[in-house]
């Protein structure tokens, strides 16, 4: 059963700055990739490209000719173009997303009118007979996924076309294996084809896509996860996400409880045994740290973005069949220290000052957690690797996960401005969230600026509800994990008597018309340790990790962890417009300004530092 229900892209309108800046960065990074680039592999497999030299601007790294990957990223960048073009109605890159899918068909029409891979079909024949080869299933599942894509964002009947025509070739080719050769075929990174068959079952009811679900449910890693065994430690994580995201979709789409019951004992495992960072992340070297060992795997491979942005689907998935708050805070911890650190990160100066670095960063693949570490950004075209294919994805729309229908009424899972429009039964309502002026954010002369001279010790959020008539339902606001004290819930500026418990739901049930909620949830410097570790810990902002600049493994002096304010105070805390969120410390020889990670460009950082008392005057 389905607790939550998210809303059509379309119905929701970004309003929160620093997120349309990255929506709008991304959009115009996919507008400067040109078609003719995009399509190469796809030509140069169906025999439509050959050229002696190296093409101006030709896709390099993992979309070079010589890639067993190539062709990987045009998936992506089709998926991220019909999101973006669903969520705000953006011709230019509708349009090019259906130049695409046209390139595409004309590919496929080359090949004889089935095969539609970048990659020739002798790569899979290779891994049926043992060979390696470089995760070809990995390869066209990203097509397969910016078809189905653009069919479901876009309507593109053409994109569903060229994947039910490609997925014949899937069925006949799989159809000479026994169960157990099959299974040694799915040991080589197949990716998220379980989900494109389930996505092909649910739109068509076709039962050869339900024999092909049933053919790539991969039984070495489904299995030992429902006994409640550990099949993931040291093992590739982000060749394990995209199978249990696609025994979600299987769900969904079948009703069957076993799919589900995957899905949970795969998120209780990598998401609550095995060892997470402060920032969310729990791998290394791209593989999930066994219990007890991530202190002794921080170095310059933590944290690939490709899992945490498929992580974030699987919660996102579990907070919309469990309706647990839990979800969305993992949700929200992993997108303001994953995706927002790891991705579109802009830098400024004073007026006057020259940089030594790019004041732009496009995509870190790692976010490294050793100290001394540094964000390692990838060029425009040079690199493609995967973590470049889901950085664009992932900041395609950054509408979804703040609006759900709750049954008849509405839950509001992350308070990020932004305007939900609701139909509801043919008249149209509006939820409004606006970040409220609780230390002088807004330059106006009100007083409140002068009444705040520190930064506030909380967020302030007001939400507008304006419905046509009086309209009975139960609004849902989650209160999030790093909640420090009692919430302050009024609405139309009554006082609210609620139950002010971190990670959970605050419910206000009745008859709504043009009401205004007002929420304010005190946050607070906390310390968390590092797991596996006695004496080493992070320091978070509310729901921001932060990150000292020490270019190397420095100890923090401190006689009570849980009272971190006594090492850190503000600093260089306001511009004109917004305050900042940075701190230095106090009673350090030498001392040490921490920022948040997100805002980290090229300096050098330390997350966790080795703590030792020590008594302050």
């Amino acid at each position: 059963m389905t607790m939550f229900e998210p809303f059509p892209p379309a119905d929701v309108e970004l309003r929160d700055a620093d997120l349309i800046r990255r929506r709008e960065s991304d959009r115009a990074y996919m507008l400067r990739l040109t078609s003719d680039n995009l399509l190469r592999p796809y030509r140069q497999e169906a025999g439509l490209w050959s050229e002696p030299g190296k093409p101006e601007g030709i896709h390099w790294g993992w979309e070079s000719p010589t890639s067993q990957l190539r062709g990987h990223f045009l998936g992506h960048w089709l998926s991220a173009a019909s999101m973006s073009a669903a969520a705000t109605g953006d011709p230019e890159i509708r349009g090019k997303a259906a130049a695409v899918v046209d390139g595409l068909a004309s590919c496929q029409r080359a090949n004889g009118g089935e095969w539609l891979g970048s990659v020739p079909e002798k790569y899979f024949e290779r891994i049926a007979a043992g060979s390696q080869i470089w995760a070809p299933h990995y390869t066209v599942h990203k097509t397969f996924m910016g078809l189905l894509d653009a069919y479901r964002h876009i309507g593109s009947a053409k994109a569903l076309e060229l994947a039910e025509a490609w997925a014949r070739w899937f069925h006949r080719w799989t159809s000479a294996f026994s169960r157990q050769k099959m299974d040694e075929i799915l040991d080589f990174e197949t990716g998220g084809m379980l989900e494109i068959w389930a996505e092909l079952f649910g739109i068509t009811g076709k039962s050869e896509y339900r024999e092909l679900m049933d053919r790539y449910a991969r039984r070495n890693l489904f299995d030992p996860l429902l006994e409640g065994l550990d099949p993931l430690s040291n093992m590739h994580a982000n060749t394990t996400i995209p199978e249990v995201l696609g025994a979600a979709r299987a769900y969904e789409v079948t009703g069957e409880p076993r799919w589900l019951d995957i899905a949970k004992a795969y998120w209780e495992l990598a998401a609550e045994r095995l060892p997470r960072s402060a920032t969310g992340g729990g791998t290394t070297g791209e593989i999930w740290v066994p219990e007890g060992r991530l202190p002794h795997r921080l170095g310059e491979t933590n944290q690939e973005l490709c899992t945490v942005c498929n992580m974030m689907r699987l919660a996102e998935f579990l907070l919309r069949h469990t309706g647990e708050a839990r979800y969305a805070d993992y949700w929200e911890r992993n997108l303001r220290n994953g995706v927002l650190a790891q991705g579109f990160w802009k830098g400024s100066l004073p007026h006057g000052a020259k940089a030594d670095q790019p004041l732009t960063g496009l995509v870190s693949y790692f976010l490294p957690l050793r100290p001394g570490s540094v964000k390692l950004w990838a060029s425009e075209t040079e690199h493609f690797f995967c973590c470049h294919g889901s950085n664009v994805q992932a900041n395609a729309t950054h509408t979804g996960g703040i609006f759900y229908r709750a049954g008849s009424g509405l839950a509001v899972c992350q308070l990020i401005e932004s305007r939900l429009t609701w139909d509801r039964g043919g008249e149209g309502s509006a939820v409004e969230i606006r970040r409220a002026d609780l230390a002088g954010d807004i330059q106006r002369i009100d007083g409140v600026a002068a009444a705040h001279p520190a930064p506030p010790d909380r967020q302030a959020f007001e939400i507008e509800v304006a419905c046509p008539r009086p309209t009975e339902f139960t609004l849902s606001i989650r209160l999030p994990w790093w909640l420090a004290g009692e919430a302050g819930v009024s609405v139309n500026g009554e006082s609210q008597r609620v139950e002010s418990r971190p990670s959970s739901f605050v419910e206000l049930s009745r008859a709504w018309k043009d009401d205004r909620v007002r929420i304010e949830l005190p946050k607070r410097l906390s310390s968390e340790r590092l797991p596996g570790s006695r004496d080493t810990y992070a320091f978070m902002d509310g729901p921001d990790l932060l990150a000292g600049l020490a270019s190397e493994e420095r100890i923090l002096y401190c006689d009570d962890t849980a009272a971190p304010e006594r090492a850190l105070v503000s600093d260089d805390e306001r511009t004109w417009y917004a305050w900042k969120g940075r701190y230095k410390t106090r009673g350090q020889d030498p001392g040490i300004r921490f920022m948040p990670l997100r805002d980290v460009g090229y300096e050098r950082y330390s997350v966790y530092f080795p703590v030792a008392p020590r008594r302050w005057p």
